[in-house]
């Protein structure tokens, strides 16, 4: 029953997160909002919710190893593994501007929950602090971008453009809409459930399910978005949803978890996990600085790099040896 459960919650989170994004798009475009701000606010978002309706069912839960592994698991995913793969598929082009921005925005926030995290927990005040940060980052990057026609905003607007046109009046969108909604929340309470079942039977620390199964589970949207771009050849879309999700993961969805209920920090994470994300990020900057764009070997590179963190996390005892004290 647990794997069903992870089955069926996989599938619904996948499933929802396509339909929201696609219904959300819909709507913008029968109200003719402009493609800039649906590329920046509801595409990303609409990628993003699983994570945050999985950390805060996690921490509403009473397990705070899963809320916040989630996100970090998430964001490690998402370079390695996601643009690991893109890249295999197909080279990630790196626009300058877009990477120097975005890039050096994942990398300040990633410097910033660290740093919050060494206290020893996530309060409300520092989830305000996070949330007001990401607001600011959205309106601001919206508002440079609608002046000119900068790498960013091509991302943003191409990200769009990716979305399958869906068929049909303003009420049919909004109608795919909730019922994306509804199924994100459906697939992240059945993941969250399952994965706290598995850390018992298995008698693993919830953490580690968090920092896997569930990270992988949540991220299964922007596999989906970097595939897709992948073979559209539009692969610069992959990196440009990614840099948008590790940033909304990190300041987003840890600042709304945070606001709703205070976060205890797991040991582990602070010896090696919150590191562990913080180097592939850097790694991510320092391959696409190189060139500007994240080649085929790099990719597998990355890939590489996936399936050896997993490995630690399923060692308890290399895990343990890696920890940072």
């Amino acid at each position: 029953m647990i794997y069903l459960e992870l089955l069926i919650g996989f599938a619904l989170l996948l499933a929802g997160g396509e339909f929201l994004v696609r219904g959300a798009v819909a709507v913008a475009r029968r109200l003719e909002v402009s493609p800039l701000l649906v590329g920046i606010i509801l595409v990303g978002f609409g990628t993003s919710l699983p994570e945050l309706v999985a950390s805060v069912k996690a921490a509403l839960a009473g397990a705070p190893g899963i809320a916040i592994g989630n996100v970090v698991g998430s964001n490690i995913c998402n370079i390695l593994l996601i643009l690991g793969a893109t890249a295999v598929i197909y080279p990630v082009a790196c626009p300058r501007g877009a990477l120097l921005r975005d890039g050096s925005m994942v990398v300040a926030a990633s410097v910033l929950v660290i740093a919050l995290c060494y206290s020893g927990w996530l309060d409300r005040s520092e989830g305000l602090i996070l949330v007001v940060l990401v607001v600011v980052y959205a309106v601001g990057s919206y508002l440079i971008d609608r002046r000119s026609q900068n790498a960013a905003r091509t991302i943003h607007e191409a990200e769009v453009e990716l979305v399958e046109p869906l068929a049909g009046s303003l009420w049919t969108g909004l109608a795919v809409t909730a019922g994306g909604i509804a199924a994100v929340i459906l697939g992240a309470e059945l993941l969250v459930d399952a994965a706290i079942e598995l850390a018992e039977a298995f008698g693993v620390d919830d953490t580690v399910v968090g920092l896997t199964v569930v990270a992988l589970g949540t991220s299964l949207p922007e596999l989906a978005t970097g595939l897709v771009a992948a073979f559209r050849k539009q692969s610069d879309i992959a990196l440009g949803n990614v840099l948008g999700s590790n940033t909304f993961n990190l300041l987003g969805i840890l600042g709304t978890t945070a606001l709703i209920k205070p976060i205890p920090i797991p040991a582990s994470l602070l010896g090696f996990d919150l590191w562990a994300m913080l180097g592939a990020t850097l790694l991510l900057f320092v391959a696409a600085v190189t060139g500007w764009r994240i080649n085929r070997q790099e990719g597998v590179l990355f890939l590489a790099l996936y399936v050896g963190y997993i490995v630690i996390l399923v060692s308890p005892g290399l895990h343990s040896a890696l920890e940072m004290h």
